[in-house]
């Protein structure tokens, strides 16, 4: 298998989990830095926005290198999904494709079911309720919480920070919440 063909298959949680919590100990090792992608935000608007906001009123230069470690991301992002991505048929377990198929959803090609994420579905009613309200709750959350589920789940947690712990508990029972509980209800009312 050459080295190209190897990363384009999905790589098993015993490889991608310990890469991904590497990179906690060679940030504190390389400067003293945290992993979280959430903070990028507030170094952008600090940036771009002349404001008199005290929020935004810091040395948003020393944070630079967070920007770097974003804009790598969403490259390598464009990279995998233009000339890395995988031929294969995303594998979802039929219990899922059954629950989804109650909700109506049954299109599950791509990453993303077209039956929620279409631009037709988008610019509708649902689509405002899911992307528009659901952005703005995940974004207000994770200014809330002093940072996002990655940052607070991989570095908070590997620093045994209570807060993180707290964070990440909080984050998984709003998750099986919004799931099990609000998400079939808002499905239907907005259908």
């Amino acid at each position: 298998m050459d080295f190209i063909e190897l990363l384009r298959k999905p790589w098993p949680w015993y490889v991608a989990g310990p890469l991904i919590g590497l990179t906690v100990p060679v940030l504190l090792l390389l400067g003293n830095k945290s992993f979280g992608i959430s903070s990028s935000l507030r170094h952008i608007c600090a940036a771009v926005i002349p404001a008199n906001i005290p929020f935004f009123q810091y040395d948003w230069k020393k944070g630079i290198w967070n920007l770097f470690f974003v804009g790598g991301i969403t490259l390598g992002g464009f990279v995998a999904t233009f000339w890395l991505s995988n031929p294969d048929q995303i594998v979802i377990s039929a219990s899922t494709q059954q629950a989804l198929a109650q909700l109506g959803v049954t299109d599950f090609r791509g990453l993303m079911p077209l039956d929620l994420f279409s631009v037709q579905n988008i610019l509708s009613l649902k689509g405002l309720i899911f992307m528009v309200l659901g952005g703005f709750l995940v974004g207000f959350g994770t200014r809330y919480a002093g940072g996002c589920t990655s940052g607070h789940a991989i570095m908070g947690l590997s620093n045994l920070q209570w807060p993180s712990l707290v964070a990440t508990i909080s984050f998984m029972i709003g998750g099986f919440a919004c799931t099990h509980l609000l998400f079939p209800v808002l499905f239907q009312l907005v259908k």
